[in-house]
């Protein structure tokens, strides 16, 4: 039962977006006591790398050769080699036509003036890219909002961005795409793991430790990170810690159950603007998320249930100006996202999946203004909604693996809106040895969130969904027995619906009046030149008929890879031109050279020893990418990774 509640107090200027806090885990430190224990009896690798596949949950799995939609995978390799421990600056830099706004060198934080917005091809403001970790959807049950901070690099073995609405699978704020990130699981006997620490400019420290263990039938995995930085201007320190862990039983070669906690803990500061600089501005950052799965595989049936669960605890102070007084109160939230996914596809007939699935997902939260001096409550606000949807799916594959056709539909039902139907179709086509065309065209959506609905003066409780309808084709070659690779996209997205700002009577209100048409293309390539030497370039253009943040018309990605012997050396260019930053006069254009180099050692009990570093920028290149927030110009990281 949920209780709604109106504001019993005037709006602060600047908290219509969450924010959060908590404070440090010493999980990291104890795991790390333990290493020269495991490292006795491990074996060397801690993983093996999953095929190339789509997960749209824990238990169902689907073949992206098959699917029409434009998918990207990160794997566990190049998230490896990027000495990164966010996810976001590696997705950026390997996915073609998705951009993150930044304001700093670490933590993206979640109130006014936060960076950590993922735009696919010019759509995402708002939060219409969908995040998951293992097919559990991860946003904020208030404000909507996604939670970049939590995304983290460590115990991750893939991630999988779909490009184009994934509405049908996934329903609300799945509108722009999805990112789905898929964790680790041990798969050889015995213990075994990896450790990482890492130091650098302004007073940076990162260290993260993931170990695995599997024993019969039985697996699981045990992950923590720690990062701590000062920043590179005063008034932005930031510190997180994570911790992971999972479990997974096989009863049998058909039957399999297992479950997942990840807690994340962080502190953001915000010095705010150079135009309009802030004191003790931060957020306080506590999130949790949790999930139980069972999963069947026959040869003509496989599916599985998921019930999850994801919370949070934020507070939030908005800091005061130069020529301000400090606040007298902190913001503070809680919020919650519970459900289930429950499907199953058949294959009644030769080259055919029938996939049919039920969701249901219960989502709120609590916000309210707590005085400093006196403990008062202000502002309360307490809200809740349900959604139910079903779908169903085809696939049909004619001349062998000439041609595959796919289509689907999804009933979402909401307490708030109704009934929203999402169709889905495409086509795969084969008709030689390393060729591929795909056509999609899907219908995304996003639900108005509690702010949007009942917060503060634009709240409007009679909004209806955004929309877009998105057409998408790619062609994929691949030559030279698979050293070469090389893909073009083009896609046309019409976005309708969208909840705008109006003067109604005077008043500001929001209202479903705004309207959008992105198109644009990508280009994306790959060479293993020989054992030593490999290549890869990403290049996306995007045009749009208005003025949409932190979406560049041009993303240039080009990467060069040495590695001869023990030593491994990484050159990088990411270019943007005409990047929209929130300055009325101009728009930004850079380009950034990054570079890496490791060397490993395993002589020592065939336990690999790997020292590294690396240079961001390290030509000293002045950039925006939020207004008034200048990014950091040279920064150096180094360390050494241990696997065990």
């Amino acid at each position: 039962m949920c209780e709604h509640v109106r504001n019993t107090a005037k709006d602060p200027k600047t908290i219509y977006t969450a924010n959060m806090n908590m404070r440090i885990y010493a999980m990291t430190a104890c795991g790390l006591a333990l290493l020269p224990l495991m490292a006795e009896t491990a074996p060397r690798d801690t993983v093996t790398t999953l095929p190339e596949v789509v997960s749209t949950a824990a238990a169902k799995v689907e073949d992206v050769e098959l699917l029409p939609l434009d998918v990207n995978i990160v794997t566990s390799r190049e998230i490896e080699r990027s000495a990164e421990s966010s996810l976001l600056p590696i997705l950026q830099s390997k996915v073609p036509g998705l951009f993150v706004s930044e304001r700093g060198i670490a933590g993206y934080g979640v109130s006014g003036g936060s960076a950590g917005t993922v735009n696919i091809r010019g759509v995402g403001q708002g939060n219409k890219v969908l995040f998951m970790i293992d097919g559990q959807p991860q946003w904020a049950g208030v404000f909507g909002h996604s939670l970049p901070d939590t995304y983290v690099a460590n115990g991750v073995e893939r991630v999988e961005v779909v490009k184009g609405p994934s509405s049908l699978l996934y329903g609300s704020n799945a509108m722009g795409g999805s990112i789905n990130i898929i964790t680790r699981r041990a798969t050889r006997e015995g213990f075994s793991g990896r450790a990482r620490a890492m130091f650098g400019s302004f007073s940076t420290q990162k260290f993260n430790l993931a170990t695995g263990f599997k024993f019969g039938k039985l697996s699981g995995t045990l992950s923590g990170q720690l990062d701590r930085s000062n920043g590179y201007r005063e008034n932005s320190e930031f510190w997180l810690a994570n911790e992971q862990m999972s479990l997974r039983y096989d009863f049998s070669g058909h039957w399999e159950a297992g479950g997942y906690v990840g807690l994340t803990q962080t502190k953001a500061n915000n010095p705010g603007t150079v135009q309009e600089p802030l004191s003790s501005m931060w957020t306080y950052m506590k999130r949790g998320t949790a999930s139980v799965h069972v999963n069947n595989h026959y040869d003509i049936v496989n599916g599985g249930l998921q019930v999850y669960g994801n919370w949070g605890r934020n507070k939030v102070d908005d800091g005061y100006g130069p020529d301000e007084e400090p606040t007298d109160y902190l913001f503070n939230s809680t919020d919650y996202n519970v459900g289930f996914t429950l499907f199953e596809t058949v294959n009644p007939w030769r080259d055919n999946d029938l996939s049919v699935g039920v969701d249901f997902v219960h989502w709120g939260g609590h916000n309210w203004n707590l005085g400093k001096e006196n403990g008062e409550r202000t502002s309360e606000f307490r809200h809740c909604q349900n959604e139910i949807a079903g779908y169903v799916m085809m696939q049909q594959g004619f001349w062998g693996d000439l041609l595959s056709v796919n289509a689907g539909v999804r009933l979402q039902h909401s307490n708030q809106y109704g009934n929203e139907w999402i169709p889905q179709a495409g086509f795969v086509l084969k008709p030689y040895k390393g060729g591929r065309f795909k056509f999609n065209f899907a219908k995304g959506f996003r639900a108005p969130n509690l702010r949007e609905l009942y917060l503060y003066m634009p709240a409007n409780p009679d909004l209806k969904p955004e929309y877009s309808l998105n057409y998408d084709f790619e062609f994929r070659q691949s030559l030279l027995d698979g050293r070469l690779n090389f893909g073009f996209s083009l896609f046309f997205i019409d976005g309708k619906n969208m909840i705008q700002v109006q003067r109604i009577d005077g008043r500001p209100k929001n209202m479903n009046t705004g309207r959008f048409i992105n198109k644009g293309f990508e280009v994306d390539a790959s060479y293993n030149i020989n054992r030593k030497w490999n290549v890869s370039a990403n290049y996306s253009y995007l045009h749009t008929d208005g003025e949409i943040l932190y979406a560049p018309k041009n993303k240039l990605n080009a990467e060069v890879n040495f590695m001869p012997g023990d030593f491994a050396f990484t050159l990088e260019s990411n270019s943007v031109w005409s990047l929209r930053t929130g300055n009325p006069d101009r728009t930004e254009s850079y380009t950034l050279l990054n570079f890496k180099a490791a060397w490993t050692y395993d002589k020592f009990r065939n336990i690999p020893v790997t020292l590294f570093v690396k240079a961001d920028n390290f030509t000293n290149r002045h950039y925006e990418v939020v207004w008034g927030c200048p990014m950091p110009g040279i920064m150096i990281m180094g360390g050494v990774e241990v696997k065990f």
